[in-house]
C-alpha cells in the first residue's frame, strides 16, 4: 500500500516532540506519567498515522489533519483536551470538564480512575474523522470550480457527490474511512459502518485507504480485495475477484473478474454471508489500484 510521502523537516520535529513526551513521562514518576504513557499508546493505536507534536512551552499534542487533543498534566489530574470535542459524539460520556464551551471538550484523568481503552480509542477516531472532513471540504472551496455539487458542504460535513457519495481527500488508513462513513448519508451510513465492522472482524490485518471517493480494504503487498461507494438508491460493495468466490455475488459487471453486492434500504445483510465473501476475498491476488 502506498503511504504518505516524508517531509524530513517535519520527521525532525515529530522526533524531537517524540522525545519530549518521552522525558515527560520519565520525570513524572508517579500515577501521572503513566496514566500520560497510556493514553499515548491508545491514541497511537487508534490512529497509527498520528503525529506527536510539542507546544506551548511543554504540552504534548496529538495531530491528524488539525489537533486531536493536548495532554496536561497538573498537580492532581492529567487533562486531555479534544480541540473540537463539543462537536464530536460521546456515547461512554468520557467527557467530564470544559463542558459549557462551544468548541473544546475535556477528559480530567485523576489517581485511581479506569482508563476506558476502547472508548477513547472511538473518540480518537471520530476526531480524526472529523478534522479530516474539514480538510476535504478546504480543498474543495479552494480548488477550481468545474460544475456545482449537488449538497453543499456545511462546517463539519463533506460534499456529497452523484448519488449522495461523500467525497473524501484520498489517503491511505483508518481515519479516511471513517470520514467517508460519517458522511455517508441517512441510511447508507449504518450500512457502511456494518460492512466496515464485519471487515475487520473477518480480516483483522486488513489495511484501509480511500481512494476515488470508495473505501478500500485489502492485504499489504497483496492488493484490494472489496470496496464499497454510495449510488442514489444503494450501496455498492465490489469485490474485485468476485467471479473466484463461491457463491458469486448476485450483481454481474462489464469488467470480467468483478462482482457487486447492492445493498437497498430496506435490505436484510446476511452477515454471514458477506464474512463468507470476505474472507475468500482476502486470501485471493488482489486488485493493484495502480495497475490501471
Amino acid at each position: 500500500m502506498k503511504k504518505r510521502a516524508n517531509d524530513p523537516k517535519k520527521e525532525a520535529e515529530a522526533h524531537h516532540a517524540s522525545e519530549s513526551i518521552d522525558a515527560r513521562i520519565a520525570e513524572l514518576d508517579d500515577w501521572r506519567g503513566k496514566t500520560l504513557a497510556q493514553v499515548r499508546k491508545l491514541i497511537k493505536q487508534a490512529d497509527p498515522e498520528v503525529v506527536e507534536e510539542w507546544k506551548w512551552r511543554g504540552v504534548p499534542v496529538w495531530s491528524h489533519a488539525g489537533i486531536i487533543c493536548t495532554g496536561e498534566t497538573y498537580k492532581s489530574v492529567v487533562k486531555l483536551t479534544f480541540a473540537k470535542g463539543a462537536s464530536l459524539e460521546d456515547p461512554s460520556n468520557l467527557f467530564n470538564s470544559s463542558l459549557d464551551g462551544n468548541t473544546r471538550r475535556a477528559i480530567d484523568c485523576h489517581e485511581g480512575d479506569a482508563m476506558d481503552g476502547k472508548a477513547l480509542k472511538a473518540l480518537v477516531r471520530a476526531a480524526v474523522a472529523l478534522n479530516l472532513s474539514k480538510e476535504s471540504a478546504k480543498v474543495k472551496k479552494n480548488a477550481p470550480v468545474k460544475k456545482k455539487s449537488l449538497v453543499k458542504p456545511s462546517a463539519t460535513q463533506p460534499i456529497l457527490l452523484a448519488g449522495g457519495n461523500p467525497q473524501i481527500a484520498k489517503a491511505d488508513g483508518d481515519a479516511p474511512v471513517q470520514a467517508y462513513i460519517a458522511a455517508m448519508p441517512g441510511w447508507k451510513g449504518d450500512v457502511g459502518r456494518r460492512l466496515d465492522a464485519i471487515i475487520e472482524r473477518t480480516v483483522p490485518d486488513v489495511c484501509k485507504a480511500v481512494k476515488w471517493n470508495t473505501p478500500l480494504y485489502g492485504i499489504d503487498g497483496q492488493g484490494w480485495f472489496v470496496g464499497f461507494h454510495c449510488i442514489t438508491k444503494y450501496v455498492k460493495v465490489s469485490f474485485f475477484r468476485g467471479t473466484s468466490l463461491r457463491p458469486q455475488p448476485p450483481v454481474a459487471s462489464k469488467q470480467a473478474d468483478v462482482r457487486y453486492l447492492h445493498i437497498h434500504e430496506d435490505d436484510e445483510i446476511d452477515e454471514q454471508l458477506v464474512a463468507s465473501w470476505i474472507r475468500q476475498a482476502s486470501k485471493l491476488p488482489g486488485w493493484l489500484a495502480n495497475s490501471r
